[in-house]
């Protein structure tokens, strides 16, 4: 893994384990899960926030959560 990639990896699960108070272990893994389904977890949350009313749907496709 690449350090760039890393570090947004441990600042992830450093948020994770702040804000839920869980132990470091679990915030790895739900930081972990998060990175390696981006593409699910971005289809998932427009889907949740959008509604079929809106004209001006979003593409998934064009979407990411971390900057490349």
């Amino acid at each position: 893994m690449q350090h760039k990639h890393f570090s947004r990896l441990m600042r992830m699960s450093w948020e994770i384990q702040r804000r839920r108070k869980s132990n470091r272990s679990k915030s790895l893994f739900a930081a972990w899960a998060i990175f390696q389904n981006e593409d699910i977890t971005v289809f998932h949350l427009v889907k949740k926030h959008s509604h079929e009313k809106y004209a001006n749907r979003v593409q998934t496709e064009t979407l990411t959560l971390f900057h490349q």
